[in-house]
This record gives C-alpha cells, sequence and structure tokens, in this order.
C-alpha cells in the first residue's frame, strides 16, 4: 500500500469565500491545477504547497496529510 496525501484546500478556500480561479491568480497556477490539486489528482511541488499556505494564511501541515503504512509524524520523546 502506498502513501497517500490529503488535502483540506477545498475547505480553506472555502473558508476565505475564494473561487478557483481566485487562488489559482493568487499563487501563479492556472484554475486547472486548483482543481487537481483539491481532487488529489495532483500532488503539488514543496513550492507550490507553500505558496498555498500563504495566500490561504494556513501552515502546510493545515492543507497536506499524509497517510499510509509506515508514516508516522509523531516525534520520538
Amino acid at each position: 500500500m502506498a502513501e497517500i496525501l490529503h488535502n483540506t484546500l477545498k475547505a480553506e478556500r472555502e473558508r476565505l469565500d475564494l473561487t478557483q480561479a481566485a487562488l489559482a491568480e493568487r499563487v501563479g497556477v492556472s484554475r486547472k491545477t486548483i482543481n487537481t490539486v483539491e481532487n488529489g489528482v495532483f500532488i503539488p511541488s514543496t513550492i507550490l504547497a507553500l505558496k498555498l499556505a500563504a495566500a490561504l494564511d494556513r501552515p502546510v501541515e493545515a492543507l497536506f496529510r499524509l497517510d499510509g503504512p509506515g508514516v508516522s509524524l509523531k516525534q520520538d520523546t
């Protein structure tokens, strides 16, 4: 089983009452790119993920979450 990248991009975009086109303009990509990221078809680059987080005023970790076997984001104490 592979890791899966989940995102809350659509919910965060809607929280700010932004269209896909408006968010796309803010980060310099096409509306289709925003759509494919929201639907999990396209995994954004680190740069795009950081731009999206900045545009939505949220930390990257609030927008993207990695799930799957062997994935543990908890720190060892």
